[in-house]
């Protein structure tokens, strides 16, 4: 039932869909985009993110390489580069999303490769969806995204959106909010499933030295 609904969704928003995006010759015939992300995470373990956060969860997307064939191997080739590790999520608007994949932790940098081609499609920005942020100009997305946390229809057909958290949503919604904010959540690591890497934790914080007081000898004799 779910599956034809969604199917009819997808036809109306095509029928309905402005003559460029419905002409647009690069873009794949619906009949090759799959309706959802595959929600098995043991399945394709190539198009799986794994994102290890700061407060000791761990996120698996779905990534979806038939929406955004560039997009996906940009994340990809980020990650396996290591550029997510370390980064925190700087822009956290409760009832939005959760915006990461900024080096500088301002929302205008990105990383050293171009910055890529939209590739808008059908699919809502649903909750969980992952989706590439961008500047005004629609082929500016680079190597920041975000993940939706309640649906936001108006960002379809603006953004790109390229995958789907399929667990670890509670570790979604435990990222500290704010623009940025006070105590930033960040990604300890950002690996692919078939690369096998162990989930990484946050490092214990620092604990201050305990102060010891001097012993006191009295008339006791030392060398």
């Amino acid at each position: 039932m779910i599956t034809r609904i969604l199917a009819s969704a997808v036809a109306l928003s095509v029928a309905f869909a402005p003559a460029a995006f419905a002409q647009d010759a690069a873009a794949p015939a619906l009949e090759s985009y799959p309706l959802a992300a595959n929600a098995n995470a043991t399945h394709d373990l190539e198009n799986i993110l794994y994102l290890d956060l700061s407060n000791g969860k761990r996120v698996t997307i779905r990534l979806v390489p038939q929406w955004a064939p560039g997009h996906v191997e940009r994340i990809k080739t980020l990650t396996r580069q290591g550029f997510y590790d370390g980064i925190m999520f700087h822009r956290v608007i409760e009832g939005f999303m959760a915006q990461t994949g900024d080096p500088t932790g301002t929302g205008r940098g990105g990383s050293e490769l171009p910055d890529l081609a939209a590739e808008f499609n059908m699919f809502p920005h649903v909750r969980g969806s992952v989706a590439m942020a961008r500047a005004a100009e629609r082929d500016s997305a680079n190597s920041q995204f975000f993940i939706v946390f309640y649906p936001r229809f108006s960002l379809d057909r603006n953004y790109t959106n390229f995958g789907r958290v399929i667990a670890g949503m509670d570790a979604v919604d435990a990222i500290e909010r704010g623009e940025p904010p006070t105590s930033p959540t960040y990604i300890v690591q950002a690996s692919i499933a078939a690369d096998g890497k162990p989930q990484q934790f946050p490092p214990p914080p620092a604990t201050a030295p305990v102060a010891v007081a001097p012993l006191d000898l009295g008339d006791a004799v030392t060398q």
